[in-house]
This record gives structure tokens, sequence and C-alpha cells, in this order.
């Protein structure tokens, strides 16, 4: 086997994964109960995946019973193929219709301390209704610049209450979202949060502090850590899950520059992580992993990094597919009328 890492099982709490490929949230602007969605993470496991997390899913949508429910046909969809699957939370920065972010600024306000508290229970509440429906973890998103990580930054929270000023302070409404997962869920689910390491802009936080934010996120609850930099084309993804994974003893997920097998065999032999997200290359070649597995890198349809029908629709607010690979995102299609 030239890949003896990555296609090793991994266990977590309770939940085994047949092997160390993840295919990480990607925002597809499909609709979350239609065919397309289904079938389009229903792919990526029977392509072999190892770990599937469904795109950030608003907290708020959750407040329907409905929604969580309409994501069961997914999740049993993924399981029939042999993976695992989490999904991704986000906490918008919004109460009712009004912005709101961690500090004041143009066109927000700043958030309350017991709106907080009511987006936290909100929280706990969509993992509650995910766990209920079959998902086997939950993620909440913490990295990217979006709400809770704005939290973590300095050059955003400009708090001076409980939840700002020191580094203890931004770490607060993390660490409170796990705790407050954690509770919903119960001992034994799996609780992943994805963090950005550090900030590239001047002023922003640093590798050190990610660093002791780590081990704080699992005292808290966590079991997984979702390592996610930015996306600067040639950085050192792996390096920086491996300094995360040298502050914690959970599994580390690397992501970005995993898209060739070999590499991703690398960083795991040597350490730096313990699971490789590989997203664009699955957004390319639903089968990714399945080649893998059987010798045929060769066939992989590969990503060329020219963003667009994955970035480029994206950014049109049509459904994503793949230039390289006109099948990627019509997977329902094939499903519906098989041949």
């Amino acid at each position: 086997m030239r890949y003896p890492t990555l296609l090793s099982p991994l266990n977590i709490r309770n939940l085994e994964l047949r092997n160390r490929v993840v295919f990480p949230p990607c925002v597809t602007n499909m609709d979350d109960h239609g065919d397309q969605s289904r079938e389009w993470y229903a792919e990526r496991a029977r392509g072999g995946v190892g770990l599937v997390i469904r795109q950030a899913t608003r907290t708020y949508l959750f407040a329907d019973p409905s929604f969580a429910e309409g994501l069961r046909p997914m999740v049993n969809a993924v399981h029939a193929a042999g993976a695992a699957v989490a999904i991704q939370l986000i906490v918008a920065d919004q109460v009712g219709e009004e912005r709101v972010d961690v500090s004041a600024r143009r066109g927000a306000r700043g958030v309350t301390a017991d709106e907080i508290a009511a987006m936290l229970e909100q929280l706990a509440q969509a993992a509650e209704a995910s766990k209920a429906v079959g998902f086997d973890a939950v993620e909440p998103h913490g990295a990217h610049g979006f709400f809770m990580n704005r939290f973590f930054s300095p050059l955003h929270n400009k708090r001076t209450d409980e939840f700002g000023g020191t580094l203890e302070g931004r770490m607060q409404f993390g660490l409170r979202a796990v705790a407050a997962v954690r509770e919903a869920v119960g001992p034994d689910f799996v609780i992943l949060y994805r963090h950005t390491p550090l900030e590239s802009a001047e002023g922003g936080y640093g590798i050190g502090d990610s660093k002791a934010f780590a081990p704080e996120l699992v005292k808290a609850g966590v079991d997984v850590l979702d390592i996610s930099p930015s996306r600067t084309p040639g950085g050192p993804h792996a390096q920086w899950a491996a300094e995360i994974k040298a502050a914690v003893d959970v599994p580390v997920i690397a992501v970005g520059g995993m898209n060739d097998p070999a590499a991703a065999e690398a960083a795991l032999r040597d350490e730096k992580c313990d699971l490789a997200a590989i997203g664009r290359g699955q957004i390319a070649d639903a089968h990714w992993a399945e080649k893998v597995a059987a010798g045929r890198e060769g066939e992989i349809i590969e990503c060329t990094e020219c963003d667009e029908k994955c970035y480029g629709n994206l950014r049109k607010g049509i459904p994503i597919g793949c230039a390289e690979n006109p099948e990627s995102g019509k997977e329902h299609l094939a499903a519906s009328n098989p041949v």
C-alpha cells in the first residue's frame, strides 16, 4: 500500500473513520434539502472519503424542527456509503434582522452579553437537533474571520467586558460555545472546532495565541481541531496544523495543499496532522479517495485552481461545480436517471 497512513482508520470516541481523508465544509449554494445537495455529499462518501463535513449551516435555521429533519436523508445517504458525517454550525452576526458584530463598527452595533447568551443557547439547540437526525459530529465554525473568529481577533474585538481585552477574554466566546455544545450532546458525541491559526494583517493574533487557545478548547470538550489557514497560495498549510498538534493530544485536521496524495501521506506520516482535508480536490473528483486506495492516482481529475465554477459560482450565488469535471454538482441527475 503506497499510502498506509492516509488509508488507515482512526477512532475518535465511539466513532470510527475508515481512513484519514476528510471532505471539508465547502459552501455549495445548493438547496439544503434538495436532491442536488443530498447527492453531492453522498457521492463523496461513495467515492471513499472517511469523513464528510456538511457546509456551514446557520444555527438560527434549527429553530424550525423541520429544518434538521430535512437533513436526515443526506445523513442516511452518506452513512449508507460508508462514511461518517459531521455538520459545521455557524453563529450568524445578526439579531433578528439587525446586523451586530463583536464590537461596534460601521453598519453594525456591538452585540450585548445577553444576546451572546442567546446565541450560545441557539448553537446548543442546533447541535442537539443535529445529533437527533443522525449526524456523527458537529463543528462550531471559529475560523476565516467569521463572527466567532472575530471574537478571538484583537483587530475586531475591542470589548472591555468578559468577552474581550486579554487573550483569555478573547477566548471566551469559543470556549463557551464548545461547553454549551458539549452539555447539549452529552459526553460521547464528537465535537470538532474549526480555527484559523493566525491572521495575516498586522495587529492580529499570531500562532502563539492559537497554541494557547487550542488546549483550552480541548478542556472545554473538543475532540478534533480543524486547522484551516486563510487561503494563501503556497502557505505552509500542514505546518500550521503541526504547530497546533504539538500543543494538544487530540486529532488535528490539516487543510490546504493536500490534493497530492503523496503530500497528504507525508504530512500524516511525519505526524504534522492526523487527518487530511481535500476540498477542491474532491470538488473536482468525488472519487479521489477511492482512486488513491486502488492505486489509480493517474485517473484523478485534478483541480487546476482556476476558480471558475467553485469560487466563481459561489460569487454568482449559483450552485458550485468544477470546470475540469462537468459531472461535479450534477450527481443528482445521474441518481435520478440511472443507466
